[in-house]
C-alpha cells in the first residue's frame, strides 16, 4: 500500500502542499480527488515523476479564495495510488494516507503550487496498524451513526460497518461523513486512534441531536 515508505525516515523533506477545505486525509486511509486547476495538475505531473508524495491540508478561513490562504498547522502526506485521465483533460487520482505532519515552514518557489517543511517526528506512530474492539464502542458508534445518517437521508453499507476493524471504521468515518472544516481538523490533529474514536462519536451525537431538532439540515449523499 505504501510502496517502499514504511517510516518517517523514508519521508520526503519537501512537501508539495494541495490545500482544500473539507478534504480529510489519515494514514492508511484512501482519498478519491478530482484534479483540474492547472497549478494542481502540475503538482500531480511532478508528483508522479518524483516519489509521488502530496501533502494534504485545509486552509483555515473556506471563503479565503486568495492564491496562498493561512493553513491550518497539521496535514497530511498521502501516496499517489491510482492515476487517471479523462477525456477533458482532468486527474482523477487517488492518495493514500501515509503520515500526519506538522508545517515547520513555508518555502519561497517559483512552482505554481506551495510547497512547505514538515516535520513527521510527532506522528511515527502513523505507521503502525492498531486493532482491538476495546478502541472504540463500536455499539454506541453505530448507534449514533445510524441516528446521525437517517436525519440526513443518508445511505450506509452496515454489514460492512458491522465487521470492519476498529481503525477502519474510525477513519472511513472521519473521511467520509459531511463533518465541517473545523470537526474534520479535530479528527485529524486528535493525538491517538483511541482520540479520534472519542473524538468521532461525539461530533456524530452532537450533530445527530442537533439535526433532529427543527431547522436541521438535510444534506443528500452516502457513505459506503
Amino acid at each position: 500500500m505504501h510502496g517502499d515508505i514504511t517510516e518517517t525516515s523514508q519521508l520526503p523533506g519537501i512537501l508539495p502542499m494541495f490545500p482544500l477545505t473539507g478534504a480529510l486525509l489519515l494514514p492508511r486511509g484512501r482519498l478519491p480527488l478530482n484534479i483540474f486547476e492547472p497549478r494542481y495538475m502540475a503538482m500531480v505531473d511532478d508528483a508522479l515523476g518524483h516519489n509521488r508524495v502530496i501533502g494534504m491540508v485545509q486552509p483555515v478561513n473556506p471563503e479565503d479564495a486568495s492564491w496562498a490562504p493561512e493553513l491550518y498547522p497539521v496535514g497530511c502526506a498521502g501516496r499517489l495510488t491510482s492515476f487517471s485521465e479523462t477525456d477533458d483533460g482532468r486527474y482523477l487520482i487517488t492518495l493514500t494516507g501515509l503520515c500526519r505532519f506538522r508545517i515547520k515552514k513555508e518555502l519561497e518557489t517559483d512552482k505554481a503550487y506551495r510547497q512547505i517543511v514538515p516535520s513527521y517526528a510527532p506522528y511515527e506512530m502513523d505507521f503502525s496498524t492498531l486493532g482491538g474492539d476495546n478502541i472504540i464502542d463500536r455499539c454506541r458508534l453505530l448507534r449514533a451513526l445510524k441516528s446521525y445518517l437517517n436525519a440526513r437521508d443518508i445511505e450506509a453499507d452496515w454489514s460492512s460497518l458491522e465487521t470492519a476493524q476498529p481503525e477502519s471504521i474510525i477513519n472511513t468515518l472521519a473521511m467520509l461523513c459531511p463533518f465541517c472544516a473545523e470537526e474534520k481538523q479535530a479528527l485529524l490533529e486528535a493525538e491517538t486512534l483511541t482520540d479520534r474514536g472519542q473524538a468521532l462519536l461525539a461530533i456524530l451525537e452532537l450533530s445527530a441531536a442537533s439535526s433532529s431538532a427543527p431547522g436541521g439540515s438535510t444534506p443528500d449523499t452516502s457513505v459506503n
